[in-house]
């Protein structure tokens, strides 16, 4: 055992994997297991190797996408991220559907790039920012609170209230942590106790239903 982040890379550009990769080798929880350009090729690798996280680009032969949802079902606790230019709010909407805990914009830097993956393998969701405020901006149009919104929010105590509003804002655990005062090891036991009583997947659709609420 290594102790560190094992990455699978998939995507149909040499020179971009080579990048990739050459980040991933500059820090040193992390290491490579795998590369390659097609959809057969990372559901593959997901069931032989297991890496810890796998990386798809959406436009690689075979479809990201489709990759990421076989890999889901065959792999459950294969952590899966698009690495993609794609800001299609359609294209984030389904990667998120068939099981992509993040989803990384190839503009992003190293250091954020490596920060967001540990972020991923810690067991957080991630969407690039920019993204994840045009996708709640699309959730403008519906100004009703729904029923079941309500209940839900109403099963929420006071800290998870706190928790909810700040993850909303986009901070991540540690950050969110760092406000309350609390570990990050706490929070995340609070993110996840929030996203059951919610019934959502995700830091996205958490954000959602916070948006339906105040608008």
């Amino acid at each position: 055992m290594t102790g560190k982040i094992r990455v699978a890379l998939f995507d149909d550009h040499p020179l971009m994997r080579e990048g990739v990769i050459h980040i991933l080798n500059s820090a040193s929880d992390f290491e490579v297991v795998a590369e390659g350009a097609t959809r057969d090729e990372a559901v593959r690798v997901a069931q032989d190797d297991l890496p810890d996280i796998i990386l798809l680009d959406i436009n690689m032969p075979g479809g990201g996408i489709d990759a990421a949802q076989d890999i889901s079902n065959i792999c459950p606790f294969v952590r899966i991220a698009m690495l993609t230019v794609s800001e299609d709010e359609a294209d984030v909407g389904a990667a998120l559907r068939a099981g992509a805990r993040g989803y990384i914009l190839k503009g992003v830097s190293g250091p954020e790039f490596l920060r967001t993956l540990r972020a991923i393998h810690s067991g957080e969701d991630y969407v690039s920012p920019n993204l994840a405020v045009r996708l709640l901006a699309d959730f403008k149009d519906d100004k009703r609170i729904k029923p079941t919104d309500s209940f839900r929010l109403a099963s929420l105590t006071l800290r998870e209230e706190q928790i909810l509003e700040l993850v909303a804002q986009g901070l991540r655990n540690k950050e969110v942590g760092k406000k309350l005062d609390l570990s990050e090891k706490t929070v995340k036991h609070y993110v996840t106790n929030i996203f059951q009583k919610l019934q959502v997947r995700n830091r996205v659709e958490a954000a959602m239903v916070v948006q339906r609420r105040s608008d």
